[in-house]
Parts: structure tokens; C-alpha cells; sequence
């Protein structure tokens, strides 16, 4: 493994200062998985919430103009995408901030920013009150979503993974994919509520607002959670040593560019399939399905219970058989599902809801180790950052444009083709663990 040999200062004059405050303090395992589930649950949330307001707000309030609900749902799902090609580049940003600033100021301000963009949307003016100008707001508050997301990496999931035990790191690896279906089932059930108590008028009107501004809200609290962490004395000791320091994006790519492009394809079937059991299903059901929404998305909240207990289950599993073994296998069954689902969407309301059911499922076990596998190839000094850029990449490929393409396809061409979308991105990950394999066999 390679290593750096300067990065740079590790921590700013205040977080060394703080750090000596805390003086021996240990933190426990326990507490470091708490700081990292909320704050990933944060981040979800927020991505959650305008994700759903894609499918139910903003193709009717943005995009009224456009000739059916279809192709008004379309340009929403193109400004969604806009978050996931903002991501990288705020790594870089934000990696800068790090280093210069330490990692609590490149927090404050990612988590602000993030926050600031999701609650602004609640305060968008729709089409019919100042025209194109809400369709530039409403890109420019994704862009911030994004841009945001990429500073927002705090490097806990790295020290939660340097304190495993070598028995146990399936089990500290899915910890942090908690926070994604905890995320889902908040935005679930706070949409859900205003949807089935408000009349449509009222909902499109002010009902909608109001899980955006809850966001800034969460993400205050899993700033401080954050925090807290940031500036312990264990933190600032993996600092100093350079297992968590951010390294310059360009040196990262010089010694570490096929790991790079190998790890953004490992994951790209859970990431593939995540926003195909999300979002997509909202989507195909508001324009084809008949089944009221409040009682979809209560569907929707038992799914992201069932991913849940899958992503506690991927640590079991991993532990026993290990992560490439299990990534690859789960893999497998993605492949099966996408011959499954198309059918399953197809079928009624009782498909719908199974589609939901057996992908949360599905999900939950690749999603548990998905991240997990991306930063194993990386060495001390260039974990950090190949970790952030790596998974930046694997979310643009495998999730950024998923909502887009699989209800264009599947409106064009039919269900089938969402199968055949998600059997490439099980395919990328079967091609992408092989080759892993045989280049560390070279090695």
C-alpha cells in the first residue's frame, strides 16, 4: 500500500486546542457509531425529501408547462440528477478547506451549505409566479445539495472501521449504511402525513414545505454529533498520523487512479438498484398506478424497515463468508431481481408493493457493504480522500441518473427495460470484484 509523505497541516490551532480540552478521554466504539448513523441519516434525509418532492411537488409547480405529468416528472428527475455531478466537485473544494482550515470548519460549512440549500426550497415560488426563475432556483439549490455533500464527508465511517475488530469489520461496516433507509422512512412519513391529511390544493400550496425545513433542522443536530467526534483526541491522533488526513485530489489520482476506477464500479449494483426502489416506484405509480399515495408510502416506510434489518443482516453475513463474497453474491441476486421486478411493477398493487418489499430486501444486503469496499485498496494518507472521490464517482454512475433513465426507458420501451438497466449495473460489479481479484493475485 502506498503512503503519503506530506499532506500538509493536519487540524487547525482550534481543533488541536480542543482536542486537549477532551485530554485522554477515550471514544468507545458505540459512540462513534451513533455520530456516524446520524450523520448519514441527515444527509439521506435531506437527499430523501427532495427526491420525493420530485415525484409529487415540483412537475406540477415547476413544471406546469410541460405538455403531460410524464414529461413534467422527467425534467424534475433531470434536476435531481444536477446533485450527483455537483458531488465530486465539492470534494475537491471542500478536501482544500480541510486541509488549509481543519476538518470541523469544512464541516460546519458543508452541513450549513447542505442545510441552507434543502430549506431554501421550501421558500421556491413556483412557475406560475416567476416563471423560468423557478426552474434556475430550484437547479441552483440542488447544485448546493450536492456541492455540499461532497464536504459533508467526515472520515467517521473510516475511524468507526479503524476501531473493528478483524473479526467483526462486516458487522462496523454496515453501521453507517443505517442511516439510509432511517433517512427514506423519516422523508416516507413526514411527506406521507401532509399528503393523506391535506387536500391536493393545500399540499402542492404549503404542505410540502415543511420536510424541507425539518431538514436544516436535522442537520444542525448531526452537525454538532458530528463534531463531537471531529475533535477528539483518537480523531486527531489518526490525524497526525495520516490515516484520515485529506490529501491533494490530483496526488490521490496519481498513485491510486485504477483503484479509483475499480471501486466506483464495485458498488454500482446496490447503487443502481437503490434509487430503482426509492424513488423510480413513486414515480411509476403516481403516473400509472392506481393506489392513493399516503398508502403507498406507508409501503414505503415498511420497505425501508425491511432494508434496514437486511443492512444489520449484511454485517452478519459478511463476517462469516466475507465482503467480496458477499457483494458478489448479492450481486447475483440483483441480477435475478431485475428479471422479477418489471413483472412485480406490473402486476397491481400487490406487485407494487412487493417490488418495494423484496427490493428493500435485496438492497439492504448488497447497500450494507457497499461502502465498505470501497476504501479497502487505499493506503495510509490516501484513504481519506480516495474513499470521498471513489464514492462520489460510484453515486454519479450508479444512482445520479437512475430515476431518469429507468422511467424513460420503461415509458418508451416498457418495464422490461428497467430490468435490463439494472442487470448492467450487476454486471459492472461481478466484472469489477473479478478484476479487483486478479490484479491483487498480480500483486
Amino acid at each position: 500500500m502506498a503512503t503519503a509523505t506530506h499532506l500538509g497541516p493536519s487540524s487547525s490551532t482550534l481543533e488541536r486546542d480542543a482536542r486537549r480540552i477532551h485530554g485522554d478521554k477515550p471514544v468507545s466504539p458505540g459512540s462513534i457509531a451513533i455520530g456516524v448513523v446520524i450523520g448519514r441519516m441527515s444527509e439521506f434525509f435531506d437527499f430523501f425529501v427532495y427526491g420525493l418532492a420530485s415525484v409529487l411537488v415540483f412537475p406540477q409547480l415547476v413544471f406546469p408547462f410541460a405538455p403531460d405529468r410524464l414529461t413534467a416528472t422527467l425534467y424534475s428527475f433531470a434536476i435531481f440528477s444536477l446533485a450527483f455531478l455537483a458531488r465530486p466537485v465539492g470534494s475537491v473544494v471542500f478536501m482544500t478547506i480541510d486541509r488549509f482550515y481543519g476538518r470541523g470548519t469544512k464541516l460546519t460549512i458543508a452541513l450549513f451549505l447542505l442545510g441552507g440549500s434543502t430549506a431554501s426550497i421550501a421558500f421556491l415560488p413556483g412557475y406560475d409566479e416567476i416563471g423560468y426563475w423557478s426552474i434556475a432556483l430550484l437547479a441552483l439549490f440542488r447544485l448546493g445539495q450536492g456541492f455540499a455533500l461532497g464536504g459533508a464527508w467526515d472520515g467517521l465511517a473510516s475511524l468507526l472501521a479503524l476501531n473493528a475488530p478483524p473479526n467483526h469489520r462486516g458487522w462496523y461496516a454496515m453501521i453507517p449504511q443505517l442511516g439510509a433507509p432511517i433517512g427514506f422512512a423519516l422523508a416516507s412519513i413526514l411527506f406521507g402525513y401532509f399528503v393523506a391529511n391535506l387536500s391536493p390544493e393545500d399540499f402542492l400550496s404549503w404542505g410540502w414545505r415543511y420536510p424541507f425545513f425539518v431538514a436544516f433542522a436535522i442537520n444542525v443536530v448531526a452537525l454538532f454529533a458530528r463534531l463531537r467526534l471531529v475533535m477528539t483526541k483518537d480523531f486527531g491522533t489518526l490525524l497526525e498520523q495520516h490515516e484520515l488526513e485529506a490529501a491533494p485530489i490530483l496526488d490521490v489520482l496519481r498513485v491510486h487512479g485504477r483503484d479509483i476506477l475499480i471501486g466506483a464500479f464495485v458498488p454500482l449494483a446496490s447503487f443502481a438498484m437503490f434509487h430503482l426502489v426509492t424513488i423510480f416506484p413513486l414515480g411509476w405509480m403516481s403516473l400509472y398506478g392506481n393506489q392513493r399515495i399516503g398508502a403507498f408510502m406507508v409501503v414505503q416506510v415498511i420497505g425501508a424497515v425491511v432494508g434496514f434489518v437486511a443492512i444489520i443482516a449484511s454485517g452478519v453475513i459478511a463476517d462469516r463468508i466475507g465482503r467480496r463474497k458477499q457483494l458478489a453474491i448479492c450481486a447475483v441476486l440483483i441480477a435475478i431481481f431485475s428479471f422479477i421486478g418489471p413483472y412485480l411493477i406490473g402486476a397491481g398493487n400487490t406487485g407494487h408493493d412487493a417490488f418495494l418489499i423484496i427490493g428493500f430486501g435485496v438492497l439492504g444486503l448488497s447497500f450494507g457493504q457497499a461502502t465498505g469496499s470501497i476504501s479497502s485498496r487505499f493506503g495510509r494518507g490516501y484513504r481519506y480522500t480516495g474513499a470521498a472521490f471513489t464514492s462520489d464517482l460510484a453515486w454519479l454512475i450508479g444512482a445520479g441518473f437512475a430515476p431518469l433513465v429507468a422511467l424513460s426507458l420503461s415509458s418508451q420501451f416498457g418495464l422490461p427495460f428497467v430490468g435490463y438497466y439494472l442487470l448492467s449495473g450487476a454486471i459492472c460489479t461481478l466484472a469489477a470484484l473479478a478484476f479487483s481479484r486478479a490484479l491483487e493475485q498480480r500483486e
